[in-house]
């Protein structure tokens, strides 16, 4: 059957307050106030599973040309575009074979949808809790070598590639693991790939991964895929689709990227090593537990770059949260800098963490996002914060405008953390629109909001996401929203994965001819964090269907 082009991605929303209400942009009746579409998908009755950190994604799974929502909390739910309503589910780790099994845990990462094995069809793809992974029919039973669990620590990054460019994609996970073996990658009929489990050596350091952290794409442009893989040490392992360790740039001394620690300070990285007794250019070091990469093509230059954000922390005060830092570099690890742009030196102390106890408010999880905000060609990289607080940095290093905007509004007398956003420039005229979600504090009784600011960060619309399902005293969306057209009327919706009333849609009147620049939780229904060179970008973010 011939293949067509399908839409991808979709996108969510969020603003706040800096010292005060956000600021309100002039908004000339282009970008219209997002209305709610329906809630409460997957829920029974007046009860909801919690949602967490995973993205739904939309596609049209049955080939009747509507759109179905397909996301996941404790179970997989498909549910119908237009209405909200469950068209079926399984539990996680099961299939529809097995209706009243009990799931296996909760679902960290997004939901994958893609055609994983080259049959034209689409497959689903879930990790979960009890390190399960699984993939799914479009009707919901295992493919042939499906699930696998390759730990029994929870699963928190997912995400597929072709690596190595034969047609078919491969499954990446990561694991919230004690070791330092905490990336798996199979081939698409459940088989370990040759060279995986990492880390299996000496060639870098690295732990537990405990956010969707991996990035995977074609990072030195050979045409194969490449793996980034933040974890929790000061590290960043990068790998060759076989495992290899890449080797970083010579200035390094003839080690792999995984063994080059990352210092504030160029001088301390360089030398290898800090003293914790002395100066902060000493003591100062990033440590990436939930700090994932991306690898996108910052610049416009036709070659692609790494982004990761790490909490810098003090190491004389043993693990004491400075702030997130942001960081830029080459494909061969070294920091990145041209004649226009100089990322040698770190953005400093964005902002320390308002609280990183999770038994008050669930952690802010700094998912780095690359688009281009201002239409100038050359990409802003943005991420959300424990100090509250949504940043946007060009790459001149600074944040412009009402950039960075806070969630948190200390008058309110609880905590707000802000979502991964979405980028979309909603009504084609230049400039990106980013939309974003935020979620309360535990015991606050309140409910996180939903916004759209201009590229600037200011405010154009906010509203209320629904209450809490009953029994729960808190409420909000964790996950980065998908924006797609799920009902036909060729304007798109967004989708939010809510951590206490469901799976709620809101329409965006308007956006016919929106242009979506980062539309969904890690980028694209892959989940791997890449953003192709721009001559390849449009076609990568749709996805394949069958249907003619």
């Amino acid at each position: 059957m011939q293949k067509t082009l399908a839409i991808l991605l979709v996108l969510t929303l969020v603003a706040g307050w800096a010292g005060g209400e956000l600021a309100q942009a002039n908004n000339s009746q282009a970008i219209q106030q997002p209305t709610l579409k329906w809630q409460q998908g997957g829920c029974e009755d007046i009860w909801c599973q919690t949602g967490w950190y995973s993205s739904p994604a939309v596609a049209d799974l049955d080939g009747d040309g509507s759109m179905e929502v397909i996301g996941a909390a404790y179970s997989i739910f498909v549910l119908d575009g237009e209405t909200g309503a469950l068209e079926w589910k399984v539990a996680s780790g099961h299939d529809r074979s097995e209706p009243d099994a009990d799931d296996v845990g909760r679902t960290w990462p997004g939901v994958v949808v893609a055609d994983v094995d080259n049959d034209t069809k689409l497959e689903i793809v879930t990790a979960h809790a009890g390190g399960y992974v699984s993939v799914y029919t479009a009707q919901g039973y295992f493919e042939s070598g499906w699930p696998q669990q390759p730990t029994d620590y929870e699963l928190r990054g997912l995400s597929v590639s072709d690596l190595d460019a034969n047609g078919d994609l491969e499954i990446i996970v990561t694991g919230a693991v004690g070791s330092r073996t905490n990336t798996w990658v199979f081939e698409h009929n459940g088989s370990i790939r040759s060279g995986w489990p990492q880390l299996s050596n000496d060639g870098g350091y690295a732990w537990g991964v405990y956010n969707d952290n991996a990035a995977v794409g074609d990072l030195d442009g050979d045409g194969l895929g490449e793996l980034v893989i933040p974890s929790d040490v000061h590290y960043i392992c990068a790998y060759e689709a076989d495992g290899t360790h890449i080797s970083a740039n010579a200035i390094y001394e003839g080690k792999n990227w995984g063994q080059v620690g990352v210092w504030e300070s160029l001088e301390t990285e360089l030398r290898g090593w800090g003293d914790c007794e002395t100066t902060r250019e000493e003591r100062y070091r990033a440590n990436f537990t939930h700090g994932p990469a991306l690898i996108a093509d910052m610049d416009g230059d036709g070659v692609t770059e790494v982004a990761a954000v790490g909490n810098m922390y003090d190491c004389f005060d043993i693990y004491t949260s400075r702030y997130f830092a942001p960081f830029i570099f080459n494909a061969d690890r070294s920091r990145f800098q041209n004649q226009f742009y100089n990322w040698s030196q770190n953005p400093l102390d964005t902002g320390a963490p308002l609280t990183e106890d999770y038994s008050i408010i669930e952690n802010a999880q700094p998912n780095p996002v690359a688009a281009d905000l201002d239409g100038d060609g050359v990409k802003e990289l943005l991420f959300a914060s424990y100090d509250g607080r949504l940043h946007a940095f060009w790459l001149n290093g600074e944040e412009h405008g009402n950039w960075p905007v806070s969630v948190y509004n200390p008058y309110e007398g609880f905590y707000r953390f802000a979502s991964e956003p979405a980028v979309a420039d909603l009504d084609n005229d230049g400039k990106a629109e980013v939309i974003f979600t935020s979620w309360t504090q535990k015991d606050s009784n309140q409910t996180g909001l939903i916004y759209i600011l201009d590229y600037l960060g200011n405010l154009l619309y906010q509203a209320s996401l629904p209450q809490a399902s009953s029994g729960q005293d808190w409420n909000g969306a964790l996950p980065a929203p998908t924006l797609a057209d799920i009902d036909g009327d060729s304007e798109l919706e967004a989708v939010v994965n809510t951590a206490h009333s469901g799976f709620v849609a809101y329409d965006l009147p308007g956006t016919e001819n929106a242009r979506i620049l980062w539309g969904t939780g890690r980028g694209n229904y892959y989940r791997n964090g890449y953003l192709p060179p721009a001559v390849v970008q449009r076609s990568y973010f749709y996805i394949p269907q069958i249907w003619k």
